[in-house]
């Protein structure tokens, strides 16, 4: 029951462009409803009734707007989930353009459920972690601080992993940190990893921020109108245990619900945010140390030492965005033997077969290393002369992750629980980065799932596979 209800409140959300715990609160005065049911709460029959009233009534309405006829369907097949039905309605209103319809603009890459399915149920975090962890011992830091850009924090898995090994490499240089996340839900999982790294490491400036690649580095925007929008916060956290910079942290609540929105971007269909926000986070005890650290409004120097830009681009985007609009500016930010490390998935793996099992011509993995260091090289021109592109071997530039499993869980002689199948199976369309418009049909044939289990039984398991490149700045 609490999947079927929870699939139908997700597709009805983007279909509406309404927030899940809206919905709740507007169907059944219950901001937490999705959230509980995901957790396991029961649903009374009640409960759904009124879910599915609240549903149609708004289909109704969104209709009668639009002066479209009410479609004739029996109480069965209302009460069917939304997947299964055709590609959902989607009512043209004049508040809502065509280019800003949440549905038509929902890129997979941004599904906040499969998302986190996906990082519980397999590896490739800590697989990236170690990684990065390897370029620590190529860097050459200088006074006053060790220098860390992560483009694209997540759920902050990664980064806390990095600045444990940083500690144990530096355990007596200041850090000074800077990570882009456009994503509330995001930005909140990584302050909640923070309060142990400001108690093991009191002497690190930890800077988060919503800018875009060309101007997070630098934590200035270019755009005058941004400018004067842009919202500064800094936390200076007192006492000196983490529990207490818990709290405080804790007690960003308030500000990031107001200053971390994002939208659609009606051009690309990205996400991006309403306003420009900067936050900076370190220990009061050691503000003197760290004041030539700690950044204020109107920009700040880069010379970075560590660059981290793990899947910064969706796999099927141009090369030339890729290079233009993602790598290259990251590249400018490199101080003297500085390095850049970069991480995208790379297929060829039982997770890919699974895809072509279902669509057999399908490759979203269309651009390599090799072309992206290239094409990265002739945007920067002149400004790349002094850098080294390292494609390496794929011994050194290949690495695995895998999905957790039990062995008994995928023994060739045993059934594969269902479970197994479908977190295999939103693994594969995750890393893959397959639209939610070309899954509608799958889900009716269930061929998804013998797929699934055809691949799992061959390999005893799924595993996927990375691609890593490094650029870096020759040092004086």
């Amino acid at each position: 029951m609490n999947e079927q209800i929870i699939q139908e409140i997700t597709v009805f959300c983007r279909e509406a462009g309404l927030a899940e715990s809206t919905f709740g609160r507007r169907a059944v005065n219950d901001g937490k409803l999705t959230a509980r049911l995901r957790n396991g709460g029961r649903v009374t029959t009640e409960t759904v009734d009124r879910i599915h009233a609240f549903m149609t009534n708004w289909r109704d309405s969104a209709r009668a707007a639009s002066g479209m006829p009410a479609p004739r369907i029996g109480a069965a097949a209302a009460a069917l989930p939304v997947p299964a039905s055709p590609i959902p309605f989607r009512p043209s209103t004049p508040d809502v353009t065509q280019s800003e319809d949440p549905q038509r603009n929902f890129r997979f890459f941004d599904n906040r459920q499969k998302y986190l399915l996906f990082v519980n149920t397999c590896s490739e975090k800590w697989e990236v972690a170690h990684r990065v962890g390897l370029e620590l011992a190529n860097i050459h830091p200088k006074p006053p601080a060790v220098r860390v850009f992560d483009a694209g924090v997540g759920d902050g898995t990664v980064l806390a992993r990095v600045m444990r090994n940083m500690h144990d490499r530096f355990p007596h240089m200041p850090f000074y940190i800077v990570g882009k996340e456009i994503s509330l839900e995001d930005v909140r999982l990584t302050l909640q990893r923070m309060a142990d790294r400001f108690f093991e490491h009191p002497g690190t400036v930890l800077v988060l921020t919503n800018l875009a690649y060309a101007d997070a580095p630098w934590l200035a925007v270019k755009s005058i109108s941004a400018a004067t929008s842009l919202v500064w916060r800094e936390l200076a956290l007192t006492g000196n245990s983490a529990h207490r910079f818990e709290e405080q942290i804790g007690d960003l609540e308030p500000f990031l619900a107001e200053s971390w929105k994002a939208k659609v971007s009606p051009k690309s269909g990205n996400p991006v945010y309403e306003r420009p926000a900067i936050l900076v986070i370190y220990r009061d005890d050691h503000r003197f140390l760290l004041d030539p650290l700690i950044p204020k409004p109107g920009g700040t120097v880069t010379d970075y030492d560590l660059i981290i830009a793990s899947q910064p681009y969706r796999a099927r985007a141009s090369l030339e965005f890729k290079a233009k609009r993602v790598i290259a500016p990251l590249a400018k930010a490199l101080r003297s033997g500085g390095r850049l490390i970069a991480i995208h998935s790379h297929g060829h793996d039982p997770g890919m077969e699974i895809i072509n099992k279902v669509w057999p011509d399908d490759n979203p993995f269309v651009h390599d290393r090799h072309q992206i260091l290239k094409a990265v090289k002739q945007e920067l021109g002149s400004a790349g002369r002094d850098l080294n592109f390292n494609a390496y071997a794929d011994s050194r530039s290949l690495f695995r992750y895998e999905m957790h499993t039990l062995p008994s869980e995928v023994d060739a002689a045993s059934a594969i629980g269902t479970s197994t199948l479908l977190a295999a199976w939103n693994a594969a369309i995750y890393v893959a980065q397959v639209e939610d418009d070309r899954l509608a049909d799958l889900y009716n044939e269930r061929r998804h799932i013998e797929a699934t289990r055809e691949v799992l039984k061959d390999h005893g398991g799924l595993w996927f596979h990375d691609e890593s490149y490094v650029i870096s700045r020759r040092r004086e």
